[in-house]
Order: structure tokens, then C-alpha cells, then sequence
């Protein structure tokens, strides 16, 4: 079946607080998806986000992001008042997201919502702790850890005892001395997922699935690494042997020194990947479509000694490759998954992706080369794909048309017929809406024109006001929605019974 979606994170809406969250905007952007014909809306990330701010770095690969937990829907049931959010500044500018001063705003009014539900929502938070005990057991004394000794990474917990995990009774005597922050962390996850599930039932009933996202790597800085360091490739004092990356090419001479810790693949491998298949488990329950970034590091991946200051030095070692894929279908067989096979690819990595019968990616704005040999040129991508003007990680549309030559312009305009009258950003999204995809999904900052200030990440580069935009409120407009439907519609993309 032929159909389209729409990319926008959830801090990406416009709210009065600062970010982005659960709360109406987010069932008011849903609405407009369904008013444009879409059948998708796809999101990164939703875990804890922490230095850097990025959703690909967050301190769980299990737990929801408190940022996200809409303020007003407390408001609403009685945990917060309207007067105390309102003297929390939290940004001045509503088109960026300003994570310091959320930071120093939020978790106040957090806290007070906690100490104000935690005795009327008692038999509520109890039995979602025992719903979710695989991943909150660990997690919560890791949160409640890091903020007992002042939010630094666990690597430098100044009680090796804990630190390393050595013995039952160290964990357990601070699960007792820290236990209202750990309270704190499991009453945070009910909220945020409640506000979540309902959201996402909305999202159901507006015919409209959701597309998220896996990073392939977890931080060293995670209780997932802290908790079942066995999985890791560390050292005895829990510090990483080798971090993950990518080799330089023609973009970055120095690579990308990503610094996540590497899996130990045959320790994995001894109980079935167990790991992963919690995780994608997991996934499971928050989207309908898993997205698995990186996916070629299954195949291979770039492997950078512990301690350098670039990716120069790294080696490619193999990866689980077609047994890793086996066991995450024969574990989840009804898990619709997309693998981001984009960057450095070889015939070994097409494979894989053929051999899962995943999806693969396509990405537009690298298809016009004037010499018109590009795989990502729209007559040459398979149905079973996903096709982007461009994803979070690469320009805007707007972007793109500032800072593209003359001569791709031109083969552009030549290829998809390019008028000024219907203008070149839904020129180009045209193509994508016309080319043989399954699936096309495009940047909500592409369809608003949106040029550099609404790019989201910039690969590599750690702050540069990555993570930061955000979209003004009203720009999903009905008469947007009404030009996307027709397009969509005019595309075969509107669903069967369109």
C-alpha cells in the first residue's frame, strides 16, 4: 500500500512551556495529520535526554523523557497550579527550546507534582512498577544515584562498590538510603506514560500509526550499561575497551567520534540477544514501526580505541549480522521494522538489510547529481523503501535550495518539472510523493519551507543548537493540511479506501 507521513519530534511543537510535550498541541498536530491525508507521523527518540540534549544519548534505552510530561495536564488533575507553572521561566524564544533553563525550571515543578500524587495515585504507580520491574529495578537507583552525587556520570561515583555493582547488599543499602528519589524516577515514568498511551490511543483512533526510533548504540553514561555492563565491551573498572563511530570520508576528515560503549556481540549472542530483544520489545509497545538507526554497525561496525580524540584510528569488525536479524524476527515476528541504511554502505550491508526484508531509506536531496547516477533519484528506488526529502540529520528543503549548485538546481527542475509557480519546496516534495516508495515521509520543516534555523542535528558537532527548533503555533494550518491531502491524494498515498 502506498502511504505518507510526516516527521516532527515531539519537543518540535509549539507549547507555552518551553518544549514540546504530550499535552494539546501534540493532539492538535494530530488532527492535522489526519486533516493532510497522512497515515504516519514519525518522532525520534523519547528517552531521558541529558548532556548534549540529544534523543540518540539518553540514560535509558527503557524510560520516557520528563521534559515531555505536559504541565498543564497536571494542572488539570490537581498536581500543579496554573500561577506556579507560570513563574517558571522556562525560554523566552518560541522557537527554540532553551534545555538550561528547563533544566532549572522544571524539575521544581515536577517534584511538587510528585509529593502532591504520590499518595493518591499509590495503588496506580505501584502497579505500574510491577508492570515495568525488568527495566525500573536497575533504573530508578541509577537515577536516583546520579542526582545523590550531583548528576555526574556513573563512571565517577566516588563508592566503587556501587559503582562496579559488587555484591547485593551494597545495591540494596542504596536502594534504602535513596529512596525517595527513586520513588521520584518511578512516579516521573508513570506520569510520562500515561500521558503517552493516551496520546498514542488518540493517535490510533485518527487512523494514524507512529514511526520511532532505536538508536543502535546506548551511552556509556546509562544504567543500561551500568546495570548489565556484561553486554559491553569493558574493562575491569568498567571503562570502555573500544567506542563506536564512523570513519572519516568526504564530509568529516576526522570521522565521528560518537563515544558510545561497543557491544560485546558473542556475549550477546550466548542468550539469544536477549538484551536486544527486550529493548525492541519495548519499542514495540511505544510505536508501531521501529526504526533501527546505524543499522549497518549490524553488519559492520567502526571501532575506535578508548581515549582517542577522533575516529581516525578505528577499524571495521564484523557484526551479528543475519544471526542478531534471525533471532530479533523469531522473538518479534509481528514488529515492523525500518533499518537506516544510510552512510558508508557496502554490498555485505545490502544484503543484511535484503536478507531481513526490512525497508530500507532513500533520501532525495542526495539524488541530484547532475550526471544522473544517483541510486536516491526517484525512478531508480524500490517499493519496499522509505523515501525522505531529507531526515533530521541532513539540511532542511529550504536549506538545501540555499546552498545546492546551480547545476543540481537544474537537473532538478529538468527531472521533476520544477515551476515557480507551485514553487520548489513542493516541487521537490512531489517527487517524493511520486516515486515508487511504499512509505514517504517528509520533514514537517520541509513543507513549511522552512530554511537553516529549523535543522535539527548536525552529525558531529555536539550543541550548535542541535535539538533546539521548534515550529510556530498555527503553522500546521488547515489550508497546509488542505494542499498536502491533494497532493497525498493525487499520489495514490491517501490509504485503500481514498
Amino acid at each position: 500500500m502506498r502511504e505518507s507521513g510526516i516527521l516532527l519530534h515531539i519537543t518540535s511543537l509549539p507549547s507555552p512551556h518551553g518544549i514540546g510535550t504530550l499535552g494539546r498541541e501534540a493532539y492538535e498536530f494530530v488532527d492535522f495529520l489526519k486533516a493532510a491525508g497522512q497515515k504516519y507521523w514519525q518522532i525520534l527518540p523519547l528517552g531521558p535526554t541529558g548532556y548534549g540534549d540529544s534523543p540518540y544519548q539518553t540514560d535509558s534505552a527503557f524510560a520516557g523523557n520528563p521534559y515531555l510530561i505536559d504541565l498543564d495536564i497536571l494542572a488539570e488533575e490537581g498536581l500543579l497550579t496554573a500561577e506556579e507553572i507560570a513563574a517558571a521561566p522556562m525560554g523566552d524564544d518560541p522557537r527554540r527550546v532553551d534545555y538550561g533553563a528547563l533544566y532549572a525550571a522544571r524539575w521544581g515543578l515536577l517534584r511538587l507534582a510528585f509529593q502532591r500524587g504520590r499518595d493518591r495515585e499509590r495503588e496506580a504507580v505501584e502497579a505500574f512498577y510491577r508492570e515495568n520491574e525488568g527495566w525500573l529495578r536497575p533504573y530508578a537507583p541509577f537515577f536516583a544515584a546520579k542526582r545523590h552525587f550531583g548528576g555526574g556520570p556513573w563512571t565517577e561515583w566516588p563508592d566503587d562498590d556501587l559503582r562496579l555493582r559488587r555484591g547485593e547488599e551494597v545495591l540494596l543499602r542504596y536502594e534504602e538510603e535513596l529512596r525517595e528519589d527513586r520513588a521520584f524516577c518511578v512516579f516521573l515514568q508513570y506520569l510520562f506514560f500515561r500521558q503517552w498511551n493516551a496520546l498514542r490511543n488518540y493517535i490510533h483512533d485518527s487512523g494514524i500509526r507512529i514511526i520511532g526510533d532505536v538508536p543502535i548504540y546506548v551511552p556509556l553514561d546509562s544504567a543500561d550499561v551500568w546495570a548489565e555492563g556484561k553486554y559491553f565491551l569493558l574493562d575491569d573498572q568498567c571503562r570502555p575497551v573500544e567506542v563506536a563511530g564512523v570513519p572519516p570520508d568526504y564530509f568529516t576528515a576526522d570521522g565521528q567520534l560518537w563515544g558510545n560503549p561497543l557491544y560485546d556481540w558473542k556475549k550477546m549472542e550466548e542468550d539469544g540477544f536477549d538484551w536486544w530483544i527486550r529493548r525492541m520489545r519495548a519499542a514495540g509497545r511505544l510505536y508501531d514501526v521501529v526504526r533501527i538507526d546505524h543499522f549497518r554497525g549490524l553488519e559492520s561496525y567502526w571501532a575506535v580505541p578508548y581515549g582517542d580524540t577522533t575516529a581516525r584510528r578505528g577499524v571495521w569488525r564484523p557484526g551479528p549480522g543475519k544471526t542478531f536479524v534471525t533471532a530479533i524476527k523469531t522473538a518479534l515476528p509481528e514488529l515492523d521494522v525500518i533499518a537506516e541504511d544510510l552512510g558508508y554502505l557496502t554490498p555485505e550491508v545490502e544484503e543484511l538489510r535484503r536478507f531481513s526484508g526490512f525497508p530500507g531509506m532513500k533520501i532525495l536531496q542526495f539524488a541530484f547529481d547532475p550526471h544522473g547516477d544517483s541510486e536516491y533519484l526517484p525512478h531508480r528506488i524500490e517499493p519496499n523503501s522509505v523515501c525522505y526529502f531529507g531526515t533530521h540529520d541532513n539540511l532542511t528543503l529550504g536549506q538545501w535550495l540555499d546552498t545546492v549548485d546551480d547545476n543540481s538546481i537544474a537537473f532538478a527542475r529538468e527531472y521533476l518539472g520544477l515551476n515557480a509557480e507551485e514553487g520548489y519546496p513542493f516541487g521537490l516534495l512531489r517527487g517524493g510523493m511520486g516515486c515508487p516508495a511504499n512509505l514517504f515521509v517528509a520533514q514537517m520543516q520541509d513543507w513549511l519551507g522552512v530554511g537553516a534555523e529549523g535543522r535539527m542535528n548536525e552529525p558531529g558537532i555536539l550543541g550548535h543548537g542541535n535539538w533546539c527548533w521548534r515550529m510556530d503555533a498555527g503553522a500546521a494550518s488547515g489550508a497546509l493540511a488542505e494542499r498536502i491531502c491533494r497532493m497525498t491524494r493525487l499520489y495514490g498515498r491517501a490509504g485503500e479506501s481514498e
